[in-house]
């Protein structure tokens, strides 16, 4: 497992905080790409009695976007490398084994906004900024996680003006949770996190895999699918134990995660 240099991260019971840490603006170069890449894709041995993530940023804001001197050293021939790095740490946050939660504070721009989008949940303090400034530094991307968080005629506004909106703004169209005081922001996310983390690691670990799955599916063969991963869960015990305490008002026992649940597809499934 790699050292950690631009990531603090800490166990807060059953959630994991996680903290961009690059001063002064958290701007992501490539050696901080592979970092999160690393701590996203094997959550489950950094923080084995994690089920949820809070991630956040050090300083004043959450993340001011890639590193530019970067860009300016990138050419035709060296993009594809390193964008390949990009987005597979943008995706290890997305097929992160559990739920993650984005507390955004100050600047979310370029990587900082497409590392929220990456999230399941984003709750943002007062303060907080969002944009893709793409256009105004010549590059392109960014513009598909914004679409997880608004809609396609706000998308085009923000990418084609390069102009960033508030929190309240994404709000209003339902892209954030909740905007909460900036001094209140990260306890906030670590209370949606722990009401999360107190269920079945394996049925939370499922429910990550589908919903990832049938993001994109018409309704129909995506509900389909879901069926297929609640034939599967019958069969574990966290399941009976679910219903039995919840009938019996007391706390339930889970299980440890269920190792097929690192490597179940949407084909598993189908079958079931």
């Amino acid at each position: 497992m790699i050292q950690f240099q631009y990531l603090e991260h800490k166990a807060e019971g059953a959630v994991l905080l996680v903290r961009l840490s690059r001063a002064p603006v958290n701007a992501v170069n490539d050696a901080m790409y592979t970092e999160i890449r690393e701590l996203f894709s094997t959550v489950d041995r950094v923080a084995p009695e994690a089920n949820a993530v809070v991630l956040t940023g050090t300083g004043k804001h959450f993340c001011g976007g890639n590193d530019l001197d970067e860009f300016l050293s990138m050419d035709s021939a060296s993009a594809r490398d390193r964008m390949f790095h990009v987005r597979e740490a943008f995706f290890a946050i997305q097929d992160c084994a559990v739920p993650v939660i984005g507390a955004v504070h100050g600047a979310a721009l370029g990587t900082g906004l497409a590392i929220a989008a990456s999230c399941d949940i984003v709750v943002a303090s007062a303060d907080a900024r969002f944009g893709l400034p793409e256009i105004t530094v010549g590059v392109m991307g960014g513009a598909a996680h914004l679409a997880r968080l608004v809609p396609q005629p706000m998308v085009r506004r923000m990418f084609f003006t390069g102009e960033p909106v508030s929190a309240a703004e994404l709000y209003r169209v339902g892209g954030i949770d909740q905007v909460v005081e900036r001094d209140a922001l990260e306890e906030t996310a670590l209370a949606l996190a722990a009401k999360i983390a107190r269920h079945s690691p394996t049925a939370l670990r499922v429910a990550k895999t589908a919903l990832n799955a049938v993001e994109s599916m018409d309704l129909k063969p995506g509900y389909e699918l879901e069926q297929g991963w609640t034939g599967w869960l019958s069969d574990h015990p966290d399941s009976k134990e679910a219903i039995r305490s919840s009938r019996e008002r007391r706390e339930p026992h889970y299980l440890p995660p269920h190792p097929a649940t690192r490597t179940w597809t949407a084909a598993d499934a189908a079958k079931s």
